[in-house]
């Protein structure tokens, strides 16, 4: 109790002393222009702490707000090629500065550089750049927490980073990449000390970046860049814990840089189903699962993994770039899947319950290399090659049993696999760029090569039970399955631009395609009881082959200006599919002819206000196990058969966007809606026997899916205080077109989920972010009304965090979830609760930590999925109750310094 009214006297009292105020006024350039997207900011006068700031409209207007306890201010504009103006303001309730002309930068001349008056943030053309150290956090923060504090930035429980409202694909570190695509091991193992700016810009390719092209506005790259003199030094952590039910974990991080080298090792082992590298802070290996736990849960199951890998990066005057990563990983799960479904008949129903239990062990090794040599200014080369391998055994057993619907046995099955798993891939991509001149106009040729290899060797054993006529008929399989598939496709791609107008471009380009799968599943019996799988069941057997075809030339006419950009390619999509059945001496080929044609207009209202439009489409070839005709019987109960007549899939995608944000209020709205319309869609046809469904697939027309957003968050910022609101809708409508027991039927799926989060936090005092979300589903099906299904899901959750008394760090993470409806068996509410303390010592290079996961045992993984002809609800077996004590410890060296006397960290 006496904490709670310490914090309440805090923010009280800091909320009676503190002052609003108002600045307005406009920036000019020397003759007299507007200057759109300058940096007008302002900081104590006492110490140079961040205030507020804001950025100039486009007709060089702004308006500053905020509240500071501060009678003094430094009142600062920044613009890139301008000298930084400076003034100080006695802090007023309003404050009209009128016109304020900005002066050219004078390299000639010495600037005099005042300490600590870095602009917060500053808008380059495409790129919006945050200055580190403008931006407060604990002081052992690591980029994620950094990044937490941006405006307009938000990233969710499993590291998920959105910009905008636009989720971030990349994270780079000085412009590579780090540790390949996995940003996560950026954001949580970065520290912030060592960070200068954080750089978002919409996401381009090597190639695009060579160019000068364009982007993809729908997708945010990060791009982090180190302070100068902590880039020639190291960096690493350690961390060990061990729990109750022999739970332990241990990881280690470590980085050395060196300018233009970087060189990264890293290694885990734990069995609390983490990665080992996704660090959080407060719970550390743990993470934070509970406070943003979202419905449907995950796969399920309890992994202990061990994990090592290293990355390099180096650059070579700025002409060769080599980056190369490997990783290591072993994982051993152990997996339980309860299911309860019910399937949907057009003139009844019947039900199947299922146990499933399996145990997997895997290796797997992926490898990256990415080489770029610029033979000059205008010519470029990359090559970048990749290889991932997977080696596992599985084995498995399950149980399932059919009823009618009046709850009659009418099957029931047992399945034993054990099984040795194989997946092996290369890839390889070429890219070599020609540019012409500095307008734009180049010539652009890739070759792509992917090679993917998987072999399974199946023991299989089934024993089944029939009941036909009041008599019981007993099926047993008792199998040996060799299956080895391939795939090897090649793209070849020839692009060029040319220059119309400023601006204004004419693209050419032809892209070939080409894949050829194959398909080899030998089926041997047992005879005689024994373990000789000697007998070839070619019924089970084939030997299958798929070979397509795309050849896409087209044109297009495109404009990029800083307010429109609109871009437009048509052409033909040609596709040819053939089909080859060794066994049978079949074959089957046909092609097709669409309409190939990509368009998007993009409209900036304003610097960080914008409306883009786009339109595109697409041919989806069947899979080789869509398209081959043997029977898979490897679940008795549910037979498989594909269709080799089957023909590729034709899809229209329409996506309208608009983003506003308003850097003055720190408040954006983002919207967006999504409708896709698919012919020629491959959906399952179903014949059910004596409740023995058997699946094969057919094409249908009449698919659609739509997708509405609307997010809004908003920002308030006093001081050492912050306030975070951030809420949004999200509405999805599915028509889906198929055939169960041969019938066609049509199914609709509307979802509604709204939620409404909060932070509010004192520096060095406390963090609190409460949440809550609410999901409507509706299902209706056409073939029985009587089975359409709506209900609701809830969850609520809290995350506490205190950083008092000093080094001290305390941590709650809850969530309380409400599943609207289960079957009869399953557990339709959990409350997660996890909680950590720490203790920070050795000048905050070291932290004991003692924690809990599931702290009332109360954990559960249930989900209901509404399918096209069925209802299931599904519970796996997940981590439950454990505590563990861990030990991290830090260590760094930077410029001439090291250890705690030579780090000269900001306290």
């Amino acid at each position: 109790m006496r904490i709670f009214l310490s914090l309440a006297f805090l923010f009280l009292a800091g909320t009676l002393t503190a002052q609003n105020f108002e600045i307005t006024g406009k920036v000019l350039d020397p003759d007299g222009n507007p200057l759109e997207s300058a940096t007008v900011y302002v900081e104590k006068a006492s110490d140079s702490s961040l205030v507020t700031y804001s950025i100039s409209e486009r007709d060089g207007k702004f308006h500053l707000s905020g509240t500071t306890e501060a009678k003094k201010v430094n009142f600062r504009i920044s613009y890139a090629g301008f000298q930084t103006y400076n003034r100080s303001l006695e802090i007023e309730k309003s404050l009209e500065l009128g016109d304020i002309t900005m002066k050219m930068q004078d390299n000639t001349l010495d600037e005099i550089l005042v300490q600590g008056t870095s602009a917060p943030i500053s808008v380059k053309k495409d790129t919006l750049e945050f200055n580190a150290d403008s931006f407060s956090t604990q002081p052992n923060a690591n980029l994620e927490e950094l990044m937490k504090r941006l405006p307009g930035v938000e990233i969710d429980s499993n590291g998920d980073i959105t910009v905008n409202g636009k989720p971030v694909s990349r994270v780079m570190v000085n412009g590579e990449e780090f540790f390949g695509d996995d940003h996560r091991i950026a954001t949580k193992n970065l520290p912030k000390d060592i960070i200068d700016k954080i750089q978002v810009t919409d996401t381009k390719t090597r190639s695009e970046e060579f160019t000068g092209k364009p982007g993809d506005p729908e997708n945010k790259t990060v791009n982090i860049t180190i302070k100068e003199d902590k880039n020639q030094g190291y960096f690493a952590r350690a961390t060990v814990g061990g729990g109750t039910d022999d739970r332990y974990e241990m990881s280690a991080i470590a980085n050395y840089f060196r300018d233009d080298l970087r060189i990264s090792a890293l290694g885990s082992s734990n069995n609390i189903n983490s990665s080992g590298f996704s660090y959080d802070e407060v719970f550390g290996m743990m993470g934070r699962s509970a406070g943003r736990a979202v419905f449907g849960g995950g796969a399920g199951g309890i992994t202990k993994a061990e994990t090592g890998g290293g990355n390099f990066v180096n650059k070579w005057e700025d002409r060769i770039r080599l980056s190369g990563d490997y990783f290591f990983g072993r994982n051993d799960t152990e997996r339980r899947t309860l299911v309860s479904r019910e399937n949907i008949l057009p003139d009844s129903l019947y039900y199947s319950n299922s146990e499933d239990r399996s145990n997997l062990l895997n290796d797997s090794h992926r490898a990256n290399v990415n080489f770029e040599v610029e033979f000059d200014s205008l010519t470029r080369l990359s090559i970048r090659p990749r290889y991932n391998a997977n080696f596992g055994k599985s084995t498995r057993n399950r149980v399932e049993e059919s009823l009618d619907e009046n709850g009659n046995l009418i099957n029931n099955t047992e399945v034993f696999n054990n099984e040795d798993l194989e997946r092996q891939s290369f890839n390889n991509d070429l890219d070599f760029i020609k540019r012409f001149g500095s307008r734009g106009a180049y010539l652009q040729l890739e070759f792509s090569n992917d090679h993917n290899r998987q072999r399974n060797d199946n023991i299989f054993y089934s024993e089944s039970l029939f009941a036909e006529d009041g008599e019981e008929i007993t099926e047993i399989q008792d199998q040996y399955i060799d299956e080895d598939e391939k795939e090897d496709s090649y793209s070849f791609e020839v692009s060029k631009r040319s220059v119309l107008a400023d601006q204004f471009f004419l693209d050419v380009s032809y892209d070939m395609e080409y894949s050829n799968s194959t398909n080899k599943r030998y089926v041997y019996e047992a005879e005689n009881g024994n373990d000789d799988y000697n007998r070839l069941n070619e019924i089970l057997s084939n030997d299958f082959q798929v070979t397509s075809l795309r050849h896409i030339p087209n044109v297009g006419l495109n404009y990029e200006g800083d307010i429109w950009r609109i871009n437009t390619d048509f052409g033909l999509l040609h596709t040819s599919l053939e089909n080859e059945n060794f066994l049978e001496d079949a074959a089957f080929d046909n092609t097709y002819n669409n309409l190939f044609m990509r368009a998007r207009v993009r409209y900036e209202v304003e610097r960080s206000k914008s409306i883009t439009f786009s339109y595109d489409t697409n041919v989806d070839i069947p899979s080789i196990n869509q398209l081959q005709p043997v029977i898979d019987r490897t679940n008795p109960l549910n037979i498989r058969i594909g269709n080799p007549e089957l023909d590729p899939a034709y899809r229209q995608s329409f996506r309208l966007n608009y983003r506003n944000f308003d850097f003055s209020t720190r408040s954006g709205i983002f919207s967006s809606l999504n409708v896709n319309f698919t012919d020629n869609t491959v959906v399952p046809y179903t014949t059910i026997e004596d409740f023995v469904r058997t699946t094969t697939y057919t094409n249908v027309d009449g698919v659609m899916s739509a997708n509405a957003r609307v997010f809004l968050n908003k920002q308030i910022k006093n001081d050492k205080r912050e306030f975070r609101i951030g809420g949004g809708v999200n509405a999805s409508y599915n028509k889906n077109v198929g055939f169960t027991n041969t019938v066609k039927y049509n199914a609709e799926r509307y979802s509604v989920s709204s939620n409404l989060r909060f932070t509010y936090a004192i520096d060095e005092l406390f963090d609190i972010n409460p949440g809550y979300q609410l999901t409507y589903n509706n299902t209706t099906y056409d073939i029985n009304p009587a089975r359409n299904e709506d209900f609701f899901n809830h969850r609520i959750g809290l995350e506490v965090t205190t950083y008092w008394p000093e080094n001290v760090v305390f941590g709650n993470d809850i969530s309380y979830n409400y599943f609207g409806i289960a079957t009869p068996g399953f557990d339709n509410t959990s409350l997660l609760w996890n909680t950590s303390l720490g203790y920070q010592f050795l000048d905050d290079d070291a932290t004991i930590k003692i924690k809990v996961y599931d702290m009332l045992n109360q954990n559960i993984d249930t989900r209901r999925t509404i399918g096209d002809d069925f209802i299931q609800d599904t519970s796996n077996l997940i981590l439950r109750r454990y505590a563990m004590l861990s030990f991290t410890y830090k260590l760094d060296k930077f410029g001439g310094g090291g250890g705690p006397q030579g780090r000269g960290r900001r306290r």
